[in-house]
């Protein structure tokens, strides 16, 4: 096996002290001479030397490593953060490291270790409701910027969407379009800020209409076998219902229930989601949905992140990014003049 070289070795060969080669690696030629530096050039090239680009960038005081934690790492929500991430990093010659915390404590605890040990220059969180506690327990030195679901929004750096304004404005459309009866099918809302956010929208709205609902809890285990029997008592045709998947995981599984009853859509029967998923416009019948800007949130938090490692003070520390309806066949509903009223 071939003998790794260190920049002890370098160091040697030319003849010069450890500090120089840093200085040399680290693009300080003004505190050697022209002689001096290349002795160290050649004595690279000589050895093919290679150096640590983590060792270096400790010892410099940046990594240009950024850690991204996020709770689910499959769904297409956090695929489009990723990538807008990735754009501004690979823009401002930085790299990203990404965990998957699956929306628990001691996941986040585990990556923000791990990333912190690995001299990552900063975090962009995706928070559960605990999240905070935990990480001032850890005493990082870092900057840390919460997207989609911060838990305060009075102090820190963040970035998220209009969540609850984006569900109360689609539940009040949905209203308007004569659905008298609503079913929310979500995950628990007291792990995620955004979850309460979208839970609040939908009831404030109904409660304000005084038109009745009910609220479907499920979670990764649910089926859909699971959720149709919840759904059964709604799904008879005798009154316009309307059924939220508040969470983009659980909208797929809605429809494979909420598709055995497409005769009664959407005059009888409506379904809306979460965020921009290309099948739900391809599905029979299409799906509306209340779109993310996914992309640009991720792209918001990179460049809040970057400002604040680099100090630079060109961006605004909060962002909120406006939500949009795309409506589609499963809730356009025809409704006759004397229709639009409610009991």
């Amino acid at each position: 096996m071939k003998q790794k070289i260190t920049i002890n070795d370098i160091a040697r060969l030319a003849g010069v002290s450890k500090a120089t080669v840093s200085f040399y690696l680290n693009g300080k030629y003004e505190r050697m001479s022209e002689a001096t530096r290349q002795r160290i050039e050649a004595a690279i090239r000589k050895t093919d030397y290679r150096p640590s680009m983590v060792a270096r960038s400790l010892n410099f005081k940046q990594t240009h490593l950024i850690g991204v934690i996020i709770g689910d790492i499959t769904n297409s929500f956090a695929a489009q953060i990723v990538k807008g991430v990735d754009e501004v990093c690979r823009s401002h010659d930085y790299q990203m490291i990404v965990g998957d915390s699956g929306y628990e404590l001691k996941n986040e605890h585990k990556c923000v270790t791990s990333m912190a040990a690995m001299g990552v220059d900063g975090f962009i969180v995706q928070p559960t409701v605990h999240f905070e506690t935990m990480w001032n327990e850890q005493h990082l030195e870092k900057p840390i910027v919460y997207f989609d679901s911060p838990n305060s929004l009075d102090k820190g750096l963040w970035v998220k969407t209009n969540n609850y304004e984006a569900v109360l404005e689609a539940t009040d459309m949905l209203v308007s379009r004569g659905y008298r009866r609503f079913v929310m099918v979500t995950a628990d809302p007291y792990v995620l800020h955004t979850r309460l956010e979208r839970n609040r929208g939908f009831t404030d709205c109904l409660d304000e209409r005084g038109i009745p609902y009910e609220v479907i809890m499920a979670d990764a285990s649910t089926t859909a076998d699971m959720i149709e029997e919840k759904l059964k008592p709604y799904l008879n045709g005798e009154q316009p219902t309307c059924v939220f998947a508040c969470n983009n995981w659980l909208l797929d599984k809605t429809y494979l229930v909420l598709r055995k009853y497409s005769s009664l859509m959407p005059q009888y029967l409506g379904l809306i989601g979460f965020d921009s998923l290309e099948w739900t416009e391809l599905a029979v019948p299409s799906i509306t949905t209340i779109v993310q800007p996914a992309y640009e949130e991720g792209k918001c938090a990179a460049r809040v992140l970057i400002d604040a490692i680099e100090g630079t003070g060109k961006e605004a520390p909060n962002h909120i990014l406006m939500c949009r309806i795309n409506e589609m066949t499963s809730t356009k509903r025809n409704v006759s003049p004397m229709n639009t009223e409610h009991d």
